[in-house]
């Protein structure tokens, strides 16, 4: 898809209006996917689609699992449509504020609606809803039974991290599966149910798209959370030691933005083990991902060819090292597999030499963001729109970022506004600044372009999504009722057909 010139938005589901204080895969995103077909884009992109946690922030990238849905957004509307809710089910609806999610509202609305659903499934439900339930269970075994099993447990064990459970569950023994699944049989068979209906609802969006010319592109962390069930399922392929405790974890080392670094404390992959299974959970993992969306983004590329590992006592990641990842094996395993394989690389800070000639023998495109573009050198910038090259998707920003309205009033100093209005011979203000930049996207050489829609709209910094570094209020922007309308579709249809990305 990307051989063509083409364009899209980004915006996640949790983003979308809904009447429940989350956005969902319900009548909204089917609006939403119209407004993209009359504006005549060919991409919707979105964040990672799995659990989220209060504890961890409800970040789309700290989950409990790298496969399973998030069950939060699950539409209640389409529930009482197949009669697993009623309509008075949906009456009592709390007064969620518009603009950002309230997680542990939603949590509290939500989660007893998709119980009720559970049971009237599992006491009315036909033969036939039945054996489509059951091989949904048996096509997803790989993955569904541990995470189905894992998070019951978690619950059970009121949140203790995995390895002070009881030694039975812990390392897996026979007795301790058969033991836990019997008592918790219940539990788990909701937890398969929720990521059923999860997964019906998807494949349902993801078809209305695709019939009308719209591709998702979808976001595949590279690290994945000790506590969760892929690492409690699967410890020989992390770093572990013999309790099953990291003893090396990951991060990046200190640059322009951190004197310390980045110490994001996932456990690193032991990539040699993984190269004797033949990168089966990895294999599985990209399949999965590729299943889901049209394209996916495989976020910290880097990671891939060389990774930043730091002792587990460390406080910083000032004391690590470089590990090479035995990038051109995994990667010819991959294609083995999947001889297209739909691979976005996130090279955004530190690219090496290395990096980059892998990606060109690979022919994966990388990033371009337009917010990096204006700083000193611009002649030089490979962020700079004449700089840019075909096999690449220029952004204006991205979730990690500011809008561009909010660095532009909060974070471009003088000579920045100076080199932007040298660089587009106009004057620019916080009025034009955005669609500024979305012409500059548009009229790039880059094949794709990608707009997050907080820049269609020219929003401050109040709908920033996410602010890295910091661990409250990110990821619950909401977009606001009515905002993309048909004047708004068409003016971005025009833009888009005089840069031939229609």
């Amino acid at each position: 898809m990307l051989n063509k010139r083409a364009s899209g938005l980004l915006l996640h589901i949790t983003s979308l209006p809904s009447a429940h204080g989350i956005g969902d895969l319900g009548p909204e995103a089917y609006r939403f996917a119209d407004f993209l077909a009359a504006a005549r884009q060919t991409y919707w992109q979105i964040l990672p689609l799995t659990p989220i946690e209060e504890g961890l922030g409800n970040s789309p990238y700290s989950s409990a699992s790298a496969f399973a849905g998030n069950t939060l957004l699950i539409s209640l509307e389409f529930l009482v449509q197949e009669g697993l809710l009623s309509s008075s089910d949906l009456t009592e609806v709390p007064r969620f504020p518009s603009s950002q999610v309230d997680f542990t509202a939603v949590r509290q609305y939500k989660e007893p609606l998709l119980h009720k659903a559970y049971e009237r499934f599992f006491t009315h439900a036909s033969h036939v809803e039945l054996q489509a339930y059951e091989s949904f269970c048996a096509e997803n075994q790989s993955w569904l039974d541990d995470f189905a099993l894992f998070y019951p447990l978690t619950l059970h064990f009121n949140y203790l991290p995995w390895r002070e459970w009881p030694d039975s569950i812990k390392n897996r023994t026979p007795q301790g599966i058969a033991e836990y699944a019997h008592l918790l049989a219940d539990k788990i068979r909701k937890e398969k149910f929720l990521q059923y209906l999860f997964a019906r609802q998807w494949f349902a969006l993801k078809k209305y798209c695709n019939e009308r010319g719209i591709h998702f592109i979808g976001d595949l962390p590279i690290y994945v959370q000790y506590q969760s069930s892929d690492v409690w399922a699967n410890p020989n392929i992390f770093k572990l030691d013999l309790d099953k405790k990291p003893f090396a974890v990951a991060g990046v080392p200190p640059d322009y933005f951190s004197e310390t670094g980045q110490l994001w404390g996932n456990p690193v992959y032991d990539w040699e083990k993984l190269q004797h299974t033949q990168y089966d959970w990895w294999v599985k993992r990209v399949g999965h991902n590729i299943r889901l969306f049209d394209m996916v983004r495989l976020d910290h590329f880097l990671g891939f060819v060389a990774y930043w590992e730091v002792d587990a006592g460390e406080k910083t990641a000032i004391n690590g090292s470089w590990i090479k990842a035995p990038a051109d094996d995994f990667f010819q395993t991959l294609f083995k597999h999947y001889p297209y394989l739909p691979i976005i690389a996130e090279d955004l800070g530190i690219v090496t030499a290395e990096v980059s000639g892998f990606m060109q023998r690979n022919n994966f495109p990388g990033m371009k963001v337009l917010l990096f573009a204006f700083g000193e050198g611009i002649s030089h910038n490979p962020y700079a729109p004449h700089n840019h090259v075909e096999n690449c998707l220029v952004y204006t920003g991205t979730h990690d970022n500011d809008t561009v309205r909010g660095w532009f009033s909060k974070d471009a100093d003088k000579a920045t506004r100076q080199r932007l209005e040298a660089y587009l011979g106009c004057e620019v203000t916080e009025r034009n600044i955005a669609n500024q930049f979305i012409r500059l996207a548009m009229m790039s050489v880059a094949k794709t372009a990608i707009m997050p829609v907080q820049d269609i709209l020219n929003l401050d910094n109040t709908a920033r999504m996410n602010t890295p570094g910091t661990a409250s209020s990110n990821w619950g922007w909401r977009l606001a009722p009515d905002l993309l309308d048909q004047g708004m579709a068409h003016n971005l249809a025009s833009v888009t057909e005089l840069f031939g990305r229609a």
